[in-house]
């Protein structure tokens, strides 16, 4: 059986989590695992040495104490991630999977997810997590960092859902491009979605053969779409083809032909899922 692995950190994305992750364990009939990691170097209060400015006696009672803060702090931690994982385990029963385990592990999230990676077929992650800058918009740091390692599909979750019916593919002819065609038409997660086919760039006979090679695959598939190619800034036509077409869900390829794409998110990548309100599945 298919597996997806969900992550959540309890953030206000936690209830889309589970929501868009639910939508996927029904169309992919899937077990799912969530996971939450307790990342020490974020939930710890800053240790400040102060052993230069007071007496060795005050030190040690300093020491002392910080330890029990930090072993305090430990237990709030291991809590804190009990209750988020019941929460989101409560949230998938309401939506109809039982099958929903949970899992709590301590280290960082991408580390984490390469050991457990290998097992799931698709990881669902909110845009933005619980140490986000909300008001500068700006992605969480464990998002860009897990769709660069990921080997597998990650769906990012908007910060609602709703139903997803229509899908835009945003299509380069990269490598990962050539990827988010053939598991589009090979996998059942979004097998009868409406489609928009979209290729941003000049119109001459490179770019039309290669749209035209990604159609031809896509009806074979059984898709009815709509295909254009676009000239114009990545970022802006596809931002206004999502709004002007009532787009449910992006699916691009997270990075272009950039030759920096092994080491940063790609730079029209990060920009289109900063400025779309809607859920977005990548492929590295």
């Amino acid at each position: 059986m298919p597996t997806i692995l969900a992550c959540t950190d309890g953030s206000i994305y936690g209830a889309s989590i589970c929501q868009h992750t639910a939508w996927a364990a029904e169309r992919m009939t899937a077990e799912v695992k969530l996971l939450h990691v307790i990342d020490h170097h974020r939930e710890r209060t800053p240790n400040i040495d102060l052993s230069g400015a007071i007496g060795m006696d005050a030190s040690v009672e300093l020491t002392e104490e910080l330890t029990k803060l930090e072993e305090a702090e430990g237990r709030v931690a291991r809590i804190k991630g009990k209750a988020i994982l019941e929460e989101a385990q409560r949230q998938l029963t309401a939506a109809g999977i039982s099958n929903a385990t949970a899992t709590q592990r301590h280290g960082a999230l991408p580390e984490t997810l390469e050991e457990l990676e290998p097992a799931v077929d698709l990881v669902v992650i909110g845009k933005r997590g619980e140490h986000a800058d909300f008001e500068k918009g700006t992605l969480g740091d464990n998002l860009e960092t897990v769709v660069r390692i990921s080997v597998r599909p990650v769906l990012v979750a908007s910060r609602a859902f709703k139903p997803i019916k229509r899908m835009l593919i945003a299509f380069d002819d990269s490598a990962n491009a050539r990827k988010v065609v053939d598991y589009v038409a090979s996998q059942p997660l979004l097998r009868g979605l409406e489609c928009e086919l979209l290729m941003v760039g000049r119109a001459d006979t490179a770019h039309e053969t290669a749209l035209k090679r990604a159609a031809e695959k896509l009806k074979t598939a059984g898709y009815t779409l709509h295909v254009e190619l676009k000239p114009g800034s990545a970022v802006n036509v596809i931002a206004e083809e999502v709004k002007a077409k009532d787009i449910d869900l992006l699916v691009m390829g997270a990075f272009g032909h950039s030759t920096l794409r092994e080491f940063i998110l790609g730079s029209t990548t990060r920009s289109v899922v900063q400025n779309c309100r809607v859920p977005v599945l990548m492929f590295r």
